[in-house]
């Protein structure tokens, strides 16, 4: 049974107030920034995946008078929302670590602050798995960052168990601060992706190579239904993303002495069968005859298909 997003999100609450616990008891118990820095970022995945829960809530309203096309793109608040909570985490984690660089302290408690870090990743990898599962049935963008952020959250936390394994078998106190030091450049690098791909879909972004195939292919296989002679062109496509939903408008060419009743229904019949090909997606076709070519209303915005 796939989990709803919002049951996902409640969960990914839970999980992170249990990898809270866990990792804050590690650090503390161990005196290793690695682990200190781990469980800072753990409260970064509480905001995130709380912020998270509230916009998928939001994307989830039916369209309105004010917002016609629905509410989707609230997902991708969520997103940036995250990257940016991430990147501030990094700085803390740099300006800490830093300080412990030029003051080098001894861990302690070693194993059984390893065995909470490894249990508390143990929740974190299990519970990114179900996200990324659910962001690619759900297509949810959510989903797919909270399980990223999770994820650079289990590869953080066997870095520092790796470093603080190092520190032990060499004595060199500075490679703790420094391992974190290295761990907070990583989150940087994925809070700047996640922030970036959040402001390419609230800027329209166009439907992915994968499924515009996918809609070119269905509107070819559409045309070489029809009866021999009877010839169809499609062009003007343009198409951007929204959250779980996706958009397409296209202009589609019929023969003139079509009558209006059977061009419509023709179109019917095409819009059906992309929005059966690809989930999600809201489709809008103007109807012009194959003797005419439609005017751009801005350069290069015609495409043939």
């Amino acid at each position: 049974m796939t989990l709803t997003p919002k049951t996902l999100l409640r969960v990914s609450v839970a999980v992170a107030l249990i990898t809270i616990v866990l990792k804050g008891l590690a650090g503390y118990m161990t005196n290793s920034m690695g682990l200190i820095s781990d469980a800072m970022e753990s409260f970064v995945n509480l905001a995130s995946a709380m912020f998270a829960l509230a916009m998928v809530t939001i994307a989830e309203r039916p369209a309105d008078d004010d917002h016609p096309y629905g509410h989707h793109k609230a997902e991708y608040f969520s997103s940036g929302f995250e990257g940016i909570l991430i990147v501030g985490a990094a700085i803390a984690i740099l300006w800490v670590s830093i300080q412990r660089l030029l003051s080098p302290q001894p861990l302690e408690q070693l194993g059984w602050g390893l065995a909470l870090s490894v249990l508390s990743s143990g929740f974190n990898a299990g519970l990114a798995f179900m996200l990324f599962r659910a962001a690619r049935t759900h297509r949810s963008i959510a989903l797919e960052a909270d399980g990223r952020h999770l994820m650079t959250d289990v590869w953080t936390s066997a870095a520092v168990v790796v470093g603080i394994v190092g520190v032990q078998l060499s004595g060199w106190l500075w490679l703790d601060p420094l391992l974190a030091i290295g761990v907070a450049l990583n989150i940087v690098r994925e809070g700047v992706k996640l922030v970036w791909r959040s402001s390419q879909g609230l800027m329209d972004e166009a439907l992915d190579p994968e499924t515009l195939a996918t809609v070119r292919a269905t509107l070819d296989a559409f045309a070489a239904r029809m009866p021999e002679g009877t010839r169809l062109r499609f062009d003007d496509m343009v198409t951007r993303s929204a959250g779980q939903r996706r958009f397409a408008d296209l202009h589609m060419h019929v023969p003139g002495d079509w009558t209006l009743q059977h061009a419509a229904n023709m179109r019917d019949q095409l819009e059906q069968a992309l929005m059966d090909a690809v989930p999600g997606l809201r489709v809008t076709i103007q109807l012009l005859p194959l003797t005419m070519e439609a005017r751009a209303t801005q350069a290069g915005e015609h495409h043939a298909l």
